[in-house]
Parts: structure tokens; sequence; C-alpha cells
């Protein structure tokens, strides 16, 4: 009775000894890490939809840049200048006050060198032509302005749209390959919807911020013309001393 159940323990120890060497001679699998570049990324986005949005942000990145620079020159301010205006035209040096515009690029100088080009003339046609002459440099300052804003809410739905068009291609894959489809046969229209979504809403974030923080310097801009007519209207209208 003994004897069969002896040959059992034998036929485990020898299954076990087995499967021990089959483990020790198998080599262990070692995972792999890939890498994807990101021209890789811009690759597998799709060039109808990744071209019009790489165009917009060469754009945007021109836009900002020289936008920025250009209001930057504007917010720079020459040390006593208005104090200067102030002293020539009470000694009726309206000459050297039109000098002292012409040497000075920011908007505000070219803005008064027109109010003391019309010297002379009722105060009201003054501020009419320094007003005129403002408008014309806000308007200057905020030159390509509106490209950046629309850019900056079209390149998110541009994203949108490649987003769909991927899960389009992923459908589409889905149903023609039946129920034998694999992940790898639907990874390349997931990969666009992504990809395109990233894309398009990093080129928005930063045209909306950009856009938004531009648009306040320039109202600064327009604060510092404005306190500036309003000094020069008084200048105007105080007698010299």
């Amino acid at each position: 009775m003994h004897i069969p159940l002896f040959a059992q323990v034998q036929d485990n120890a020898e299954a076990a000894r087995q499967l021990l060497e089959q483990t020790v001679a198998t080599p262990a699998v070692v995972p792999t890490e890939e890498t994807i570049s990101i021209w890789e990324l811009i690759q597998n986005g799709g060039w109808y939809i990744m071209g019009p949005l790489g165009i917009m942000s060469l754009i945007a990145v021109y836009i900002i840049i020289e936008r920025s620079l250009a209001i930057r020159r504007a917010l720079k301010e020459e040390k006593d200048f208005m104090e200067k205006i102030r002293d020539y035209i009470h000694d009726g040096k309206i000459d050297s006050a039109k000098n002292l515009c012409a040497q000075n690029p920011a908007p505000v100088a070219r803005m008064l060198d027109k109010g003391i080009s019309r010297i002379g003339r009722p105060l009201k046609d003054i501020e009419v032509s320094i007003e005129n002459a403002g408008k014309l440099e806000v308007y200057k300052l905020e030159k390509g302005l509106s490209i950046l804003a629309t850019i900056a809410g079209a390149a998110p739905m541009l994203g949108f749209l490649g987003t769909v068009i991927g899960m389009i291609v992923t459908f589409h894959t889905m149903k023609i390959s039946g129920a034998g489809v694999e992940i790898s046969q639907l990874s390349g229209g997931i990969m666009q919807a992504m990809v395109t979504t990233v894309a398009g809403l990093i080129i928005g974030i930063i045209g909306y911020v950009a856009y938004n923080t531009l648009v306040a310097r320039v109202t600064k801009v327009v604060q510092n013309m404005e306190a500036t007519t309003i000094t020069f209207m008084e200048v105007l209208e105080s007698p010299a001393k």
C-alpha cells in the first residue's frame, strides 16, 4: 500500500526538479525603456495639423518678441523730459522744444511734438491734435496683437481637430480589423489625437498669457500718454514765470 504513495512522491519531486531547471535555464526578461523625441511626436501628430500649428507658433513667438521690445522702448522715459519742455515753452524756445521731442524716440515725444507745432492756436485745437497723434501711437503699439489673440484662440481648436481626426482613424481601424484588432494598430490614431491636443493647448496658453501681458503694458503706455497730455495742457494754460 505504501509503494504507490512513494512513487507519487518521487514523481512530484522529479517534476519540481525539472521545473527548477527550466527556470534557471530560461534567461530573465529585462524590460527595455523606450524613449521618443520631440520630432517623433511632431511626426506622429500629422503634418496637416502640426504644420499649421508650427507656423502659428513661429508667428506668435515673433509677435511676442517684437511687441515686447517696442513696448519696452515706449515705456522708457527720459529724465526731466517734461521739465525741459516746460522751460523751453515758457522761455519761448519752441524750436528747442521740438528738437528735444525729435531726439526722443518714445511715442509721448512724438505726440507732444504735434502739440508744440500748433502752439498759438486755440487750446482745444492743440488738445485734439495731441489726442489724434496719441491714437495713432496706440494703434502702432497694438500692431500684431489681434493676430496673437487669434492664434491663442485658434491653436487649441486646431489641436482638437487633430484629436477628432485621430479618433476617427482609430475607430476606422477597429472597424476594418473586426474582432482581431491589436493595440499596435490603434496606437497611431490615439497618439495623433493626444499629440495635437497637447501642441494646440501649449501654443494657446502661451499666446493667451502673452497677449494679456502685452495689452496690460500697452495700457500702461496709454496712461503715461494721458498723464503727459494733461501736464502739457497745464503748461500751456499756466503763465510763464
